[in-house]
């Protein structure tokens, strides 16, 4: 093994994904050779690196031995690899080697999420830059409309942007699928309550070429060689960690000075501005204002 980045070293032992990694070295639990290890940090040969106190073992080399599941998370399984947490996803498969999830699926939710062994290609399929389809079927409180189904698509701001636009089909009276490319917090829960609906149910029926198929709840099974072929070529083209700047010792830029972007006045996150403004506006008093001239001062009249 010749010298590799501390985060990478971590991940492809199987401890834990890359974006982890760099969570336990920020919150300094990660030492190498007895110090506290710092970001950008490089392991070499023979280096030992304690993660919470627990030694990390260098990756064997051989991609053989790698493993890619696909499982059904159930409800009420939690997407953590912190085996203190009660119903980590980790401890609810049992697998023998060390895995960790690719992507989280919220508690309240349901369906299908890979794990694996192989930090690199979590990195890869993670980037949003990658646009791979994942579909859900959910379920709401209401009935579902037209205008629901046209505003779902179309985009709905939250979390201070606007969603990207997707394919939404209306299954039933309360159910719909929806295919997104995104991954933001939350966000099919968080589109709908901002049309006025909540998620009764929620669950993810495929992601990329992958479907849950005929696997139950709470099971899961490898995925085939034709199926990690194909994302394999999907994500060829993906790097596999994004570029990160060292601020310290970056050169100085003079400051530009913020531009507000242009929206199109047409678009949901527009609306949404504009209505908030309204009712802003609606609540100041109309009563008529006066500014003294400098100097003055006022009394009240003698009576």
């Amino acid at each position: 093994m010749t010298d590799i980045r501390l985060n990478k070293f971590i991940s492809d032992s199987g401890f834990c994904s890359r974006r982890e990694a760099d969570r336990f070295i920020e919150q300094q639990k990660v030492t190498l050779n007895g110090r506290v290890a710092e970001m950008g940090t490089r392991v070499k040969p023979g280096d030992k690196v304690l993660v919470s106190g627990k030694l990390i073992k260098a990756s064997a080399s051989n991609k053989s031995d790698r493993v890619y599941i696909a499982y059904n998370k159930p409800i009420g399984i939690t997407c953590t690899t912190e085996r203190h947490i009660k119903g980590n996803i980790i401890d609810a498969i049992g697998h023998r080697q060390r895995i960790f999830p690719i992507g989280r699926l919220d508690k309240p939710s349901e369906g299908l999420i890979f794990l694996t062994t192989d930090g690199d290609i979590v990195n890869k399929i993670l980037r949003a830059e990658n646009a791979h389809d994942k579909e859900y079927v959910v379920t709401v409180d209401k009935a579902i409309t037209d205008s629901f189904v046209k505003r779902m698509s179309s985009g709905v701001p939250i979390l201070g942007t606007v969603t990207k636009r997707c394919k939404v089909t209306k299954v039933s009276d309360h159910v719909f699928k929806i295919i997104l490319t995104q991954g933001l917090n939350r966000q099919i829960r968080r589109m709908c309550e901002f049309l006025g609906y909540n998620v009764t149910k929620l669950k993810r029926t495929r992601i990329m070429n992958v479907t849950l198929g005929k696997l139950q709840p709470g099971q899961w099974r490898n995925l085939s060689t034709e199926e990690m072929n194909e994302i394999n070529q999907a994500v060829a083209g993906s790097s596999k960690t994004s570029v990160k700047v060292d601020q310290a010792n970056a050169p100085q830029q003079p400051k530009a000075k913020p531009q507000k972007p242009k929206v199109d006045s047409k678009s949901p996150l527009a609306k949404y501005h504009a209505n908030h403004k309204s009712n802003t506006d609606n609540k100041r008093s109309d009563g008529p204002s006066f500014k003294p001239k400098s100097g003055a001062s006022f009394r009240p009249k003698k009576r």
